[in-house]
């Protein structure tokens, strides 16, 4: 196991909490199919499919947020979705080199280095703020513009 849900903050709003639980859980799965890989075609399609869904589901765990930060007015909505949008960038380059050039070294660099790092920083920091927000409306910019 990569990441362990243990490591992982929780925040004020459940939804959020929940699709943390799913992206540890996916990302695990991703992680086991790097360590397994042989090589093979078989194996690489394997890492290509849980990629994939893992792109989806990171695509609507960011929409489904931004939506709630427009529809509540979360000041500093800009940021927080600008680091989902480089996050998303960096997942996809690392897919399409993945898929040209099939170097396993630079998915577990990616998978053992910077996404542990990432999540729980994002987490703790930007998605801390963001629930507190939906659960109190109270802005983290102390009523100024962030």
């Amino acid at each position: 196991m990569l990441i362990s849900l243990d490591v992982i903050p929780q925040v004020d709003m459940d939804f959020m909490n929940e699709v943390h639980k799913e992206d540890v859980d996916i990302i695990n799965n991703i992680f086991e199919h790097i360590l397994d890989y042989d090589g093979s075609e078989e194996s690489a399609a394997v890492i290509d499919d849980l990629y994939s869904q893992w792109i989806e589901h990171t695509v609507i765990h960011f929409q489904n947020e931004e939506i709630k930060m427009q529809e509540m007015r979360f000041p500093p909505y800009l940021a927080h979705k600008g680091e989902h949008d480089r996050a998303l960038q960096e997942m996809r380059d690392l897919f399409t080199h993945w898929q040209q050039y099939r170097d396993i070294k630079t998915l577990k660099i990616y998978f053992i280095e910077t996404l542990p790092a990432w999540l729980h920083t994002h987490i703790s920091t930007m998605d801390t703020v963001t629930a507190r927000f939906f659960a109190t409306g109270q802005s983290p910019c102390g009523g100024g513009v962030c």
